[in-house]
């Protein structure tokens, strides 16, 4: 084992330098002080190179070995330590006190050079032990603590179940591609091109940014993924990544919510010449979902049938309206106000579809 660095710390000048002869015959490097609080002056200068042990005496005046293990052992920075004692004081008591106050060894000082230096280097070991296993907990914090401000900041830019997906132990595999029922919501505003061509372009982004920022906390709120949003148009699912057995009824409910908030929004806007409705379309079917894109630019998408019919339905809704599928109305019957709506012929479609107009929620909440 390599030689290290050891602190003796006794206030007789004589056993000092006979310590430090015999360390220096063994390969180890030394460091003195004359008591206790010298020494511990010493180690808390961060600018002092580190001890790797402490060779301690008792008998010392100004701090004695008994309070100076105390302190090191009550020090975070220090408690790990080696001390070993090397005292005239031969008696039993000493010894159990010391070793039950921390120090790793209690030797004579007429210890031979053999003895010593094995008690050094099983301390140096051990020490070094330590040192492996804090560096790898404090590694393992900091490793954490990254992968947290990580995640915060995908949230930023994903829906919060995305970027937890993304930063998770399973997330590769959902990332992928698999297959799950899920429901699906289209939020598309209407007047919104002639509202662009007559307003400012500073109005319309005001205007935007509002109503993104309104909509995505209801979003949040209701724990629906957002797969994007482009403009003025929403594009949400419920029951992925997170399972969600009501996912119909949170689908509906957030379509409610969003209608009723872009009325206070609309109404502003009404104010100022500007007449802007919203159309909400939702369908419930099973979809392939995983990654999408390319290499550099990837997103978390669904692809299946119930998709293009909440587009279509969104598309057909007319002003304030939410135009849900059978398969949405039979999941949430329970739990939401609708009534039929007749067949619609709608594009991309060789059948006509009934649809249903949702008026409100049967119960207060949903998901709760």
């Amino acid at each position: 084992m390599n030689g290290g660095r050891v602190l003796v710390v006794d206030d007789t000048p004589f056993n000092r330098r006979l310590l430090i002869r015999l360390l220096a015959d063994i390969g180890h490097s030394t460091v003195e002080a004359a008591d206790g609080r010298e020494a511990l002056t010493m180690l808390r200068d961060d600018r002092a190179e580190p001890v790797d042990v402490v060779l301690l005496d008792i008998v010392m005046p100004v701090m004695d070995g008994y309070e100076t293990l105390a302190t090191l052992k009550a020090d975070d920075a220090l408690r790990d330590l080696p001390v070993i004692v090397i005292s005239g004081v031969d008696e039993l008591d000493s010894v159990v006190r010391c070793i039950q106050m921390g120090a790793a060894d209690y030797l004579p000082k007429t210890v031979a050079p053999e003895i010593l230096r094995a008690r050094i280097e099983a301390s140096m070991s051990q020490k070094r032990f330590r040192d492996l296993e804090r560096a790898t907990v404090d590694e393992q914090r900091r490793l954490l603590a990254t992968i947290d401000r990580q995640r915060s900041e995908l949230s930023r830019f994903l829906s919060p179940q995305v970027a937890a997906l993304v930063s998770s132990e399973d997330g590769e595999a959902m990332l992928a591609g698999h297959r799950r029922e899920i429901t699906t919501m289209f939020c598309d505003l209407r007047n919104f091109t002639s509202f662009s061509e007559t307003a400012e372009p500073e109005e319309v982004l005001g205007f935007l940014r509002a109503y993104h920022a309104a909509m995505g906390q209801l979003i949040v709120e209701h724990e629906g993924t957002l797969e994007h949003f482009a403009g003025d148009g929403f594009m949400t699912f419920f029951n992925d990544p997170v399972l969600q057995p009501d996912h119909a009824a949170r689908a509906v409910g957030l379509a409610v919510a969003m209608r009723e908030r872009f009325a206070e929004i609309a109404s502003d806007w009404r104010k100022r010449g500007h007449v802007l409705e919203i159309g909400i379309g939702i369908a419930t079917g099973y979809a392939t979902l995983g990654r999408i894109g390319f290499e550099g630019r990837y997103d978390y998408g669904a692809i299946g049938q119930a998709i293009i019919l909440a587009a279509r339905l969104s598309s057909e809704a007319g002003p304030a309206e939410i135009l849900i599928a059978p398969r949405t109305y039979a999941a949430a019957e329970d739990a939401i106000t609708a009534a039929a709506a007749g067949e619609r012929q709608l594009k991309g479609f060789s059948r006509p579809v009934e649809v249903y107009a949702v008026s409100g929620m049967a119960i207060a909440e949903v998901g709760t």
